[in-house]
C-alpha cells in the first residue's frame, strides 16, 4: 500500500506515520508537509530505520501542480492531516485557515479524482459540532454548528469531501476525533502548554473559570482508529473517535501541577477567548460496534507518559518555544 499522508510532520500526522511504518512492512508513505510553525522534522527522527519506505516532500497542499505530481504516482489512499488547527490563531487571522483547510482540501480532492486514487480519509474534528450542554454526546448525525473560524473551515472541508462522494462517487471517509494529547504536540495546546510552562516555573494561563470540558484521547489510540477506518471504514461515512474521557480544563492543570510537584499559585485565570465552546463529548459507538476499535490507553497512563516525555525531551520543546512562538504567545496571552 502506498499512502500520501499530508501534514505528516505535525503532532498527529507524525505519530500516525510511525504507527503505520511500525505496524505494516508493506506500507510506503509519501509525507507532504509545508513545515509551517507546527510542522517539525524532528517529530520523525525515528523513521531512519525504515529507509525509502518514508519519503518527505516539503510543499503546500494548496499547490495544485505539486499535489497532482504526487497523486499521479499510483497512490492507494490519501490521509489528510494537513490543517491550520489552533483556534486562538484563527481568531487573530483566519485567512491561512481558509487557504489550507478549505482550498487545500479541494486541491487534494481534485487530484485524487483525476488520478483515481483509492480512499480519501479526511481528518476532521469534534469542533465542527459546536458546543454541548451539560448532558449528552455528539453523534455523527449531529448538526454542524462551528463556533470559531478554525471549526468553520474544517466544517467546510468536511462538506467538500462529502460532496465529492455524492457527486463523483469518490471513496471518502470523514473522521471526527476528540482532543488529542501525547508526544510531539506543539506547546500552544492546553496540555503541552501547561506542562512546559510548569517545568519552566512560568504562569499557567487558564481561560475563564477553567470549567470548560473536553473529551480526551491519547494520540496513539487516535492513530489506531484512523488505521482501522483507512482499511475498514465504509465509503461516504463519518466516524466519531473518542475515549469517553471528559475532564474540565482546570482538572487537567491541577493534575499536571500535582504530578510535577509545582504550586497551584502558578495558575493565572485569564480573559476567556471569544466563542469558547463550553463542553465537547463524543459518542464513538458507531466505530466501536461496527469496526471493533476501542481505546487502549487510560487517561492516567496517557497523562503520565506525556508528562514524562516532555520532561525527557526538554530540548525539543525549548527549541520550539522561541522566536515566532514567543511573539505569538505574548501577543495572545499578554493582553489578557
Amino acid at each position: 500500500m502506498k499512502l500520501l499522508v499530508t501534514g505528516g510532520c505535525g503532532f498527529i500526522g507524525s505519530n500516525f506515520i510511525m504507527h503505520m511504518l511500525e505496524s505494516y512492512p508493506d506500507v510506503d508513505i509519501i509525507n507532504l508537509d509545508l513545515l509551517t510553525y507546527a510542522g517539525n522534522l524532528e517529530n520523525l527522527q525515528d523513521v531512519a530505520p525504515y529507509g525509502d519506505r518514508h519519503r518527505f516532500v516539503r510543499g503546500d497542499i494548496a499547490d495544485r501542480e505539486l499535489v497532482r505530481s504526487l497523486t499521479s504516482l499510483g497512490i492507494d489512499a490519501v490521509i489528510n492531516f494537513a490543517a491550520e488547527s489552533h483556534v486562538d490563531r484563527s481568531i487573530i487571522d483566519s485567512s491561512a485557515f481558509v487557504k489550507t483547510n478549505v482550498l487545500g482540501t479541494q486541491v487534494l480532492l481534485d487530484a485524487c479524482r483525476e488520478f483515481k486514487t483509492g480512499r480519501f480519509v479526511q481528518i476532521s474534528t469534534d469542533e465542527v459540532y459546536g458546543t454541548l450542554g451539560p448532558d449528552g454526546a455528539f453523534t455523527e448525525d449531529h448538526y454542524l454548528a462551528p463556533n470559531s473560524p478554525y471549526a468553520a473551515s474544517k466544517a467546510a472541508a468536511d462538506l467538500l469531501v462529502r460532496s465529492f462522494h455524492k457527486t463523483f462517487g469518490m471513496d471518502v471517509v470523514i473522521t471526527r476525533c476528540s482532543n488529542n494529547y501525547g508526544p510531539y504536540q506543539f506547546p500552544e495546546k492546553l496540555i503541552p502548554l501547561m506542562i512546559s510552562n510548569a517545568l519552566a516555573d512560568m504562569e499557567l494561563p487558564v481561560y475563564g473559570d477553567g470549567m470548560n470540558v473536553r473529551d480526551w484521547i491519547y494520540v496513539t489510540d487516535h492513530c489506531r482508529a484512523v488505521d482501522t477506518l483507512l482499511r475498514k471504514g465504509l465509503p461516504g461515512e463519518i466516524y466519531n473517535i473518542g475515549a469517553n474521557c471528559e475532564c474540565q480544563n482546570i482538572e487537567i492543570v491541577s493534575y499536571i501541577l500535582s504530578r510535577l510537584d509545582k504550586p497551584a499559585s502558578l495558575v493565572r485565570f485569564v480573559e476567556d477567548r471569544p466563542g469558547h465552546d463550553r463542553r465537547y463529548a463524543m459518542d464513538s459507538s458507531k466505530l466501536r460496534k461496527e469496526l471493533g476499535w476501542s481505546p487502549s490507553v487510560s487517561f492516567e497512563d496517557g497523562m503520565n507518559q506525556t508528562i514524562s516525555w516532555y520532561i525527557e525531551h526538554e530540548a525539543w520543546w525549548k527549541r520550539i518555544r522561541s522566536g515566532e512562538y514567543i511573539t505569538y504567545y505574548e501577543k495572545w496571552y499578554g493582553r489578557r
